[in-house]
């Protein structure tokens, strides 16, 4: 990797970058190197009708899921933590967190669901997304104290 680096900072300093077509233009980040050449206009006035592909949206909407699930976890984790601290008795305690690991889980199979769906979507395997791990979830919002 270093080496990689080295070429490019010997070229910068050679001047091999200077006059570049485009430079100082943004990238045209609209243009997606996966999509049928025959479709290219079609896709292109659905992007500035403000549409996108099917799998983009589903992608975004996965994400959005996963992250509310986490945050739900991790709320119900800090609550266990300053019930413990306050006093609370421990087998409400432990009814609630067993509640919220329960809901837990069941959403993150729900999610999985989803991401089954979006990877039989996308163009490429590249795009795949892996399923949950509702025990790997859980023991990075615990740190595993479990």
């Amino acid at each position: 990797m270093k080496s990689i680096e080295e070429q490019i900072r010997r070229a910068m300093e050679e001047g091999k970058f200077e006059g570049l077509p485009g430079k100082g233009r943004p990238l045209d980040m609209q243009e997606n190197p996966y999509e049928d050449p025959q479709w290219s206009t079609a896709y292109r006035m659905l992007r500035s009708g403000g549409f996108t592909l099917p799998w983009i949206e589903s992608r975004k909407e996965i994400g959005d899921s996963v992250a509310e699930t986490r945050a739900n976890l991790s709320r119900a984790w800090e609550w266990r933590q300053v019930a413990l601290s306050d006093g609370y008795s421990p087998a409400l305690i432990d009814d609630e967190w067993r509640r919220a690991l329960a809901a837990f889980q069941n959403r993150v199979d729900e999610i999985n669901i989803n991401i089954i769906a979006y990877n039989l979507e996308v163009p490429t395997s590249s795009l795949q997304l892996p399923p949950l791990s509702a025990e790997n979830e859980i023991a990075a919002i615990t740190d595993g104290e479990m």
